[in-house]
C-alpha cells in the first residue's frame, strides 16, 4: 500500500517578524507607520489592486487603517519592501502557514509599478523564499494567483516554481468569478532554485545600465547540478 512520503517531523516553526537584509532591499515588520512612505505609490496605481482583494484606495484616511489591519495579523507576517536605491515600495507576505503540514505561501503581494521587474523585486521575494526554506525548514512553498494575472503568473514560472494546475471559479473577487492557478518548490527542488536565483542576483550579472546579462532560465538549466 502506498501512503505516499514518510516524514519524521511533527511541526514547523512559525515566521517570526524579523528583518531580512539583502543586497539590493531590505525587508522590514511592516506597521502602521510605514502608510505615508507608500501613499504616493499606492495613490498613483490604482490600477495596480485589479487582481488583490483589496484596494484601489481613493483617500489616505482609507489606506491608514487598512494597512494597520493587515500589519496586525497574527497568522500572516507582512513585510515593507524598502529598495536601498531607486524608486519603489511595497509589501509581501507569508500566509496561508500549515505547521503540520509543512507548506507555507509567499502572498498577498503589492509592488508598485516602480519596483516591478526590478533586482529589487526579485530579492525581496527571494529573501522570503530562503527564510521559509533555509532558516524555518519548510516541505512546500506555494505562489497561487488569480489565473488570468499574466504578471503573476510569469513572476512565478520566472523565480522557478511549477505549475500544478488551476482551480476553476474558485473564488469571487468583486463581483467576478476567478480562477486560481496554483505553483510550488518542493525540498528537494529548492537548492537548485537557491543557487539559481543567487547567482542571478550578483551584481556581474548585471551591466552599468542594470540590464540582466543571463536570464534565470540560464541558471536554472538542469545541467547545472545544485551546490
Amino acid at each position: 500500500m502506498d501512503l505516499g512520503r514518510p516524514i519524521e517531523r511533527a511541526a514547523w516553526p512559525f515566521p517570526n517578524r524579523a528583518e531580512h537584509i539583502g543586497r539590493y532591499v531590505d525587508l522590514v515588520p511592516l506597521g502602521a507607520g510605514h502608510a505615508d512612505l507608500l501613499w504616493p505609490e499606492v495613490a498613483a496605481a490604482a490600477e495596480s489592486f485589479a487582481y488583490l482583494r483589496y484596494g484601489p484606495f481613493p483617500q489616505i484616511d482609507g489606506f491608514r487603517p487598512f494597512l494597520a489591519e493587515i500589519a496586525a495579523r497574527d497568522e500572516q507576517p507582512f513585510w515593507f519592501v524598502s529598495p536601498r536605491t531607486g524608486a519603489g515600495r511595497g509589501w509581501l507576505s507569508l500566509c496561508d502557514i500549515s505547521r503540520r503540514d509543512g507548506s507555507i505561501e509567499i502572498g498577498s503581494v503589492w509592488f508598485s509599478p516602480s519596483l516591478q521587474r526590478t533586482r529589487a523585486a526579485r530579492e525581496a521575494i527571494f529573501l522570503l523564499m530562503r527564510y521559509a526554506m533555509d532558516d524555518l525548514g519548510y516541505e512546500r512553498l506555494v505562489w497561487r494567483c488569480q489565473a488570468n494575472n499574466v504578471k503573476s503568473l510569469r513572476a512565478a514560472e520566472s523565480l522557478g516554481f511549477t505549475y500544478e494546475g488551476t482551480w476553476r471559479r474558485a473564488v469571487v473577487v468583486d463581483g467576478w468569478q476567478r480562477d486560481l492557478a496554483w505553483f510550488s518548490i518542493l525540498r528537494e527542488e529548492w537548492p537548485l532554485r537557491r543557487r539559481a536565483l543567487s547567482r542571478w542576483l550578483e551584481p556581474a550579472n548585471f551591466d552599468q545600465k542594470g540590464q540582466q546579462i543571463n536570464t534565470l532560465a540560464h541558471f536554472l538549466d538542469s545541467n547545472q547540478d545544485p551546490e
